[in-house]
């Protein structure tokens, strides 16, 4: 196990975490405070992908004991576009792990808590292989079933889980939350508002990447969360009005940010979650709110999602895409659904 990743200190998690009073920096409700005996636990741990460490959390249900010969279910959780560990995957792994999975979470390559220059490089290839890795660290963790792994992809991580499932059969159920099909918004804009920029867009990537090259300047994006509140105030969408208020204001966290490299755009015009998704053959369940303007994406990928015999969407009453993120009503039904769904095929 020490060949693969090492665990943290207390000391060292504390020199991490001090933007708040949570000793893991975790900014949700009811949130893991300090480990006890008989409770779920959390368990930072470094790992690596192509020569980057990775910030990764693991949490364990009750009563874990790694020297028991108890098998477990396990759980990856990849988070939204912008997020990190500590905010709602951090949240969900937490339920998951209160409902007997272990579960882990980890900050994307080049985002967070992870290494990786330049920061916050935003790649499809480098989220789907942070998710092939957090299979090939969990696999191996004390207690875990190899042969019980499922994976829960939130927001944009949902996309990069539709697409990692394709080929790699160790998940063998997947869920997504809210899912949010990135390079499908990159290119097009989000309901499709954008169309007539792309190739305007495209250019500005192609120089992006030319100045990075040359080693002259790195382009970023705007943040969202930068804008003043007035101004968020009237955006057109819920999806970007209740996310400038969950990730600039009631959840925020200082490692989570919606600026992304302009060059970063050369790879994301160019992917579709919703391509090749008839090779999904295992069990799917997708989430959305009922009135999330982003559910068009959930849509389309469920219905390309042809190669599987156990798929099902799920519908929260009500909910917008980023309340499924915090709000307790919401966040319980996702839960309850996801313990039934990972019961069944676990």
């Amino acid at each position: 196990m020490k060949n693969i990743f090492e665990f943290k200190t207390v000391e060292q998690i504390k020199a991490e975490n001090t933007h708040n009073n949570n000793l893991y920096g975790l900014v949700y409700e009811e949130a893991i405070e300090e480990n006890k005996q008989g409770r779920v636990n959390i368990h930072p741990i470094p790992y690596n992908i192509k020569g980057l460490k990775i910030a990764a959390n693991v949490y364990t249900p009750a009563g874990y004991n790694e020297s028991s010969d108890k098998k477990y279910p396990a759980v990856c959780v990849a988070h939204p576009n912008g997020g990190v560990k500590e905010q709602v995957a951090g949240l969900y792994a937490q339920r998951l792990a209160e409902n007997g999975y272990i579960s882990i979470v980890a900050d994307a390559s080049y985002q967070g808590s992870s290494e990786g220059e330049p920061r916050n490089t935003d790649k499809p290839a480098n989220r789907i292989e942070d998710i092939h890795r957090m299979a090939d660290i969990i696999v191996h963790y004390p207690g875990v079933d190899s042969e019980r792994i499922g994976i829960l992809g939130i927001c944009g991580g949902g996309g990069y889980t539709i697409k990692a499932v394709q080929t790699d059969k160790r998940f063998k159920a997947v869920a997504t939350l809210s899912m949010f099909n990135t390079g499908v918004v990159r290119r097009n804009g989000f309901l499709d508002s954008q169309t007539a920029t792309i190739q305007e867009r495209l250019i500005e990537a192609s120089g992006a990447r030319e100045l990075e090259a040359s080693g002259k300047e790195v382009l970023y994006t705007p943040d969202m969360c930068d804008m003043p509140e007035e101004e968020a105030q009237k955006l057109p969408y819920d999806l970007y009005k209740d996310g400038y208020y969950y990730y600039g204001k009631t959840h925020k966290h200082p490692k989570s940010t919606f600026r992304y490299t302009v060059s970063s755009f050369l790879e994301l015009m160019n992917f579709d979650a919703a391509d090749n998704a008839d090779l999904i053959n295992q069990p799917l369940l997708m989430i959305a709110g009922s009135i999330a303007d982003t559910f068009y994406m959930t849509e389309k990928v469920f219905a390309a999602a042809a190669g599987t015999k156990n798929k099902e969407l799920f519908l929260i009453k009500g909910a917008t895409h980023i309340e499924t993120y915090w709000k307790p009503e919401y966040v319980n039904q996702a839960v309850l659904k996801l313990k039934e769904f990972f019961n069944k095929y676990l």
